[in-house]
């Protein structure tokens, strides 16, 4: 498991998923984080993806050992946009853009907008671009069910590409897929109906967004909410419901459980089940979420980082009897 935010440039990272008390001796979801669609969708140039068939056997080999623990593997398709082609911060490299004689390549956004200055300088997709991105997560899809991911997750948070056409601040296209809230959302529903229409009918499709962008004349918590509207009657199952990560210098009020009434407000609202994030990282916090009803399952992964047994403390302290592998079979504390 890797650190969770993608935002900072670790990519691949693996979301724990959090169902309540009832469910903890049940299977665990294990997502696959930011799995570039493309080799341009890339965050860096050391990211994960599953662009082309070589990619399927290698990830095959990883679902089949998490199914064998009980486990179900899931998968987070993305493309970077125009935060793409970066360092990867833990490698010492360098901070920001990678210059192509480094490997770097050009990015693509909505717009020739940059994220920062030191960000890469983005060219504006044109209609053939637009239609490769969609044919990209369509194959990227067929790919992950021939790689055993059971779930689907569509990122459209943090800043990167979708995230990128649905906010004023990074999308000022004047043509179909910008202006209005319907253009700014109709890049990330086409690829929904792409994902959906190649997807098994009994296979759950998630979506990532932020829920606001945390500054003025960005994405705002009602155009979520409007949106979740449109996704749920084109058969997205869950919202996944992070924020930020599309203004470089947001000022975002971050504490304990600070997105919780994004995804409170989309589930009342809109009658979808959607996945609470961020800063949950106690067993009693992420129950409480889920057992009031403030979302459906709760999505973990920095905890997992600090505490890799999480779970298995988390099962101990709620008082839930769930198998330890057998290895660890005598270290299992006993009620």
């Amino acid at each position: 498991m890797c650190q969770y935010s993608a935002q900072d440039g670790f990519a691949n990272d693996w979301h724990l998923v959090h169902l309540g008390s009832r469910a903890v001796g049940g299977a665990a979801l294990l997502i696959q984080e930011a799995t570039a669609v493309s080799p341009e969708g890339r965050i860096t140039p050391e990211d994960l993806g599953i662009w082309k068939d070589e990619h399927i056997e290698f990830q095959k080999r990883i679902n089949q050992f998490i199914e064998a623990q009980g486990s179900v593997p899931g998968v987070q398709l993305a493309h970077a946009g125009r935060k793409a082609s970066t360092y990867t911060s833990w490698l010492g490299k360098g901070h920001g853009a990678v210059p192509e004689a480094e490997g770097g390549w050009q990015v693509v956004a909505p717009s020739d907008i940059a994220f920062s200055d030191s960000y890469p300088q983005p060219v504006a997709l044109d209609a053939a671009g637009i239609k490769k991105v969609i044919a990209d997560f369509r194959s990227a899809t067929e790919r992950s069910l021939a790689a055993g991911f059971k779930v689907i997750e569509i990122h459209a948070a943090h800043g990167y590409l979708l995230h990128e056409f649905l906010s004023p601040l990074s999308n000022q296209r004047t043509d179909t897929y910008g202006g209005s809230f319907e253009n700014r959302i109709r890049l990330l529903l086409e690829v929904v109906a792409a994902v959906r229409q190649v997807l098994p009918d009994d296979y759950p499709l998630f979506v990532r967004i932020s829920a606001t962008d945390w500054t003025e004349g960005g994405w705002t918590p009602d155009e979520s909410v409007q949106l979740s509207t449109w996704l749920r009657d084109r058969g997205v199952d869950l919202v996944d419901c992070s924020t930020g990560g599309n203004v470089e210098k947001a000022q975002i009020p971050v504490g304990p459980g600070y997105q919780v009434e994004f995804a409170e407000r989309i589930k009342r609202e809109v009658g979808i089940a959607t996945g609470a994030v961020g800063l949950i990282t106690t067993p009693t916090d992420a129950e409480a979420i889920v057992a009031s009803g403030q979302a459906d399952l709760v999505l973990l992964a920095r905890e997992e980082l600090r505490d890799p047994y999480f779970p298995l403390h988390a099962a101990h302290e709620l008082g839930a009897d769930v198998t330890w592998p057998v290895q660890y079979e005598r270290a299992k504390p006993r009620h």
